[in-house]
């Protein structure tokens, strides 16, 4: 075997052109193949970045102008509600209330609108979202409705371009009515989740309902599920529960990021594998080359292959020579394919700078093996035919 692996590199160095274009079919199969799918596994964790790491084990149910359908009864999210959905549906964690109004924040003559979220002690946690400094609010501040706030980077950098916003007194016009309110915490700017640090302002929902709407039905519920592996059968389970509980579909919108994620992930893992599927075709091109070129080498050889039989050398001898000469063009193809995929991948990361760079090895062992594969294939018709030469027809 070593033998016919130093043959197949003689006759190489005898015929470079035709073993460069032998090569070419190969070498550019594998590269498209290399560059698509690490296209493909880049975008997909550009797409996770930017969703973020924070609330992906969170569920939002909406109702109201969210319908999906025109004739669904509104449910209303009251505390029966509540209970009723952590009884019903399983992996549930905690269950979070929040309501949203419009307010302009006013801190001198600076003034910023934007939508403030209610919402209960302990959400903002959850959320992920973290504290650049300050405090979040406390169960005591919801239960007695405490007029404070906290705000995220941009809209701390709006009112207080010189810093320091905690402790400062703001007023917020919610409608016609204004209310003073305590900075208590400012937002780290952070990409994704399911809420803003940059452009949110939220209070508490007690303040809400006991300042702006007394008593009030939730607009939004969050579900906290156990795992973010639960979200999905969670949304399932929640769309089941309120279907039931209404008696018409499409009551609730019902949002998930993991879900969301997943989705996206799928359809790129979708995409990438039949472009992939495309640019291995190029490969089965470049096996019918070689197939073409082994043939035109069988008969150029045939006073070789005559010799080597007169010499005793047996049918499978033959093949396994030709077989082997077939399968190293193959496989020098598969790697050179691989390392210029991956130098054009990185090029490619260079003039697209936010595009992370990302290496799918499983697609670069699968079409690595794949362009042997068609070597072997490819090689053993002619092969074959140069086994069955006969040696007085090959030496005349």
């Amino acid at each position: 075997m070593f033998e016919d692996f130093i043959d197949a590199f003689r006759n190489f160095s005898r015929a470079k052109t035709r073993t460069f274009l032998s090569l070419l079919g190969v070498i550019i199969g594998v590269a498209s193949v290399i560059i698509i799918t690490s296209l493909g596994e880049s975008s997909t964790r550009k797409i996770r970045d930017e969703f973020g790491s924070t609330g992906l084990d969170l569920v939002s149910i909406s109702s109201g102008f969210m319908r999906r359908s025109r004739n669904a009864v509104q449910l209303s999210f009251d505390e029966q509600f509540r209970s009723d959905l952590f009884g019903a549906v399983k992996n549930i964690r905690k269950v979070w209330f929040k309501n949203s109004a419009s307010f302009t924040v006013s801190y001198g003559e600076t003034s910023v609108s934007s939508s403030a979220t209610a919402v209960e002690p302990g959400y903002l946690d959850v959320c992920g979202l973290s504290l650049d400094y300050g405090s979040y609010f406390t169960v005591t501040d919801d239960v007695f409705g405490a007029q404070k706030m906290v705000i995220g980077s941009e809209v701390a950098s709006a009112l207080f371009p010189d810093g320091d916003a905690v402790g400062k007194g703001v007023v917020a016009v919610s409608g016609d009515v204004p209310f003073s309110f305590r900075v208590v915490g400012v937002l780290k700017e952070q990409a994704g989740g399911m809420e803003s640090s940059t452009t949110g302002i939220y209070v508490p929902r007690g303040f809400y309902s006991k300042k702006i709407k007394p008593n009030p039905a939730a607009e939004t519920v969050v579900v906290q599920a156990e795992d973010k592996k639960f979200c999905s059968s969670i949304a399932e389970d929640v769309e089941s529960f309120c279907t039931d509980r209404s008696g018409t579909e499409g009551s609730v919108y019902v949002f998930s990021m993991q879900s969301m994620i997943d989705q996206m992930s799928s359809v790129m893992g979708a995409l990438s594998l039949m472009l992939s599927g495309i640019a291995a075709i190029s490969l089965l091109v470049g096996g019918i080359g070689i197939m073409n070129i082994m043939i035109v080498t069988v008969t150029e050889r045939r006073q070789e292959i005559g010799i080597r039989k007169a010499l005793g050398a047996s049918p499978l001898a033959i093949c396994r020579q030709f077989l082997v000469e077939s399968a190293c063009i193959t496989l020098f193809g598969g790697i050179l394919g691989i390392a210029i995929g991956i130098a054009i991948s990185l090029a490619i990361e260079y003039v697209v700078p936010d595009l992370q760079f990302a290496i799918d090895f499983p697609a670069c062992a699968v079409s690595f093996a794949f362009s042997v594969l068609v070597g072997v294939f490819f090689g053993l018709s002619p092969a074959r035919r140069a086994s069955k030469l006969d040696p007085v027809d090959a030496l005349a």
